[in-house]
């Protein structure tokens, strides 16, 4: 029950937003009473909490499936665009956004966690790509991978609207490969900016 719950009101606070459903909206819903989740729940912000949780696990196992099929680094990139686009392209407002402006303390929880799992798997794409000669030789590996997260979460706190920040991102990411790629990689850039605009 207490998976249903969290699943339930995980889709309802990425629709609908994280301030305006409550635990009634969750209850009516699920055709249960309040006091049934508050059995495994104390309050909203604890529900809250597990549910961002399980949303970090869910885009953990996606990144770790697109990563393991072995796509050359700049088009793993844009492949964890497109499974990122799939997975929020039916809300209005960035999750994210939300999540900063009306529970400030787990939005910072789960910037902590985000950031760790960015930072190792944007690392591992730049060692890749400089590998694979798509990315150039002298490229500093742990500049770049700040330079890239800091714009990507800069850009997914401060835009309301999703449609926004997903084109917002689409720029950060051209922009990232351009600084460090090698002919070949802007020739892949190229390639890629084609299928996927």
């Amino acid at each position: 029950m207490k998976e249903k719950i969290i699943k339930k009101a995980t889709d309802m606070f990425l629709k609908l937003g994280f301030k305006s459903v409550t635990m009634d909206d969750i209850a009516c819903e699920m055709c249960i009473s309040k006091k049934t989740i508050y059995k495994y729940f104390s309050n909203k912000e604890n529900l809250i909490e597990e549910g961002t949780e399980v949303i970090h696990q869910k885009i953990h196992s996606l990144m770790d499936e697109v990563v393991s099929k072995n796509f050359n680094a700049i088009e793993e990139n844009f492949e964890m665009r497109k499974m990122f686009k799939e997975m929020f392209q039916s809300f209005d407002h960035s999750p994210a956004y939300q999540l900063k402006k009306h529970y400030p303390e787990i939005y910072e929880k789960m910037m902590a966690n985000e950031i760790e799992d960015c930072n190792k798997m944007f690392s591992q794409n730049i060692v890749k790509g400089i590998q694979q000669g798509l990315y150039r030789q002298e490229t500093d590996v742990e500049s770049a991978t700040k330079f890239y997260y800091t714009l990507i979460f800069s850009i997914n706190e401060n835009t309301q609207l999703e449609s926004d920040a997903y084109k917002l991102e689409g720029k950060a990411l051209e922009y990232h490969t351009r600084a460090i790629a090698t002919p070949k990689g802007i020739l892949e850039l190229e390639k890629q900016l084609v299928n996927y605009i």
